[in-house]
């Protein structure tokens, strides 16, 4: 089974956190925030959206983006960006993958897209349309990775 890694870099809307942290507790994919977070994680929303699955989780936060790197040297990150170079389907994942995912309202910083320009990915969407939810994102992401390995470890 891929071992999945989810990183939120300064997530800011509880739900979305929730919802994230859902997926990763029925996918076994492992949780990393990066702070600041634009809430607290006993927020009643978040546990609304997805706290009941807390215990679930394997849970890791980050002081910094500088804390995440030095913690997780030699990682494989890709990052998802509605201006990535590349679609996430065109990626063959590797068994220990990092997908980095930014803050609702602004995305990940341009400085990390341009360091990071081979490795960002995008969905396909309408032009017309801003984006879609961040956690709508994860899910679609987490299932491709686990499709590549079909579905292993998953009850189908």
């Amino acid at each position: 089974m891929k071992r999945i890694n989810i990183v939120l870099y300064c997530p800011e809307i509880p739900q979305n956190t929730g919802n994230i942290s859902r997926t990763c507790a029925v996918t076994g994919a492992r949780l990393h925030i990066i702070k600041p977070i634009g809430f607290e994680i006993s927020d009643r929303t978040l546990k609304r959206a997805g706290l009941d699955y807390w215990d679930k989780l394997s849970v890791t936060y980050y002081e910094s983006y500088e804390d995440f790197i030095s913690k997780n040297k030699g990682a494989v990150m890709y990052y998802f960006s509605a201006k990535g170079k590349n679609l996430y389907t065109d990626i063959l994942y590797p068994d220990d993958v990092y997908l980095v995912f930014g803050r609702e309202s602004v995305g990940l910083p341009p400085e990390l897209i341009a360091a990071n320009e081979d490795k960002t990915l995008k969905l396909p969407m309408l032009p017309a349309v801003r984006c879609l939810n961040i956690s709508n994102t994860v899910a679609v992401a987490v299932y491709e990775v686990l499709r590549q390995d079909n579905f292993d470890g998953l009850v189908l």
